[in-house]
């Protein structure tokens, strides 16, 4: 039967800690780099919805303006078919 010596087991506990340090190590920067990613993602997303929203209100003023415009036409148009009436009366 073999037996281990104090020297040989310390060496052996040793090892041990150290691979279980490494790993925990690995596993710590892992998740952290996988963290990150994530983040950049979400930030990814978040200029891509700025973006549209931006856009979306572009074309949202580029319609009011028209709709102001046609309006003020309508009104106008409105203003002088009243001009008209009260001149054929």
């Amino acid at each position: 039967m073999d037996t281990i010596t104090w020297p040989g087991a310390i060496v052996i506990v040793g090892v041990l800690v150290t691979a279980m340090f490494l790993i925990a190590a690995s596993m710590a920067t892992y998740l952290e780099k996988r963290k990150t990613n994530l983040e950049a993602e979400q930030e990814d997303e978040l200029r891509q919805l700025v973006r549209r929203y931006e856009q979306l209100a572009e074309n949202t003023l580029d319609a009011q303006q028209r709709v102001a415009a046609d309006v003020s036409e309508l009104r106008s148009r409105a203003t002088s078919i009243e001009q008209i009436l009260r001149t054929v009366e």
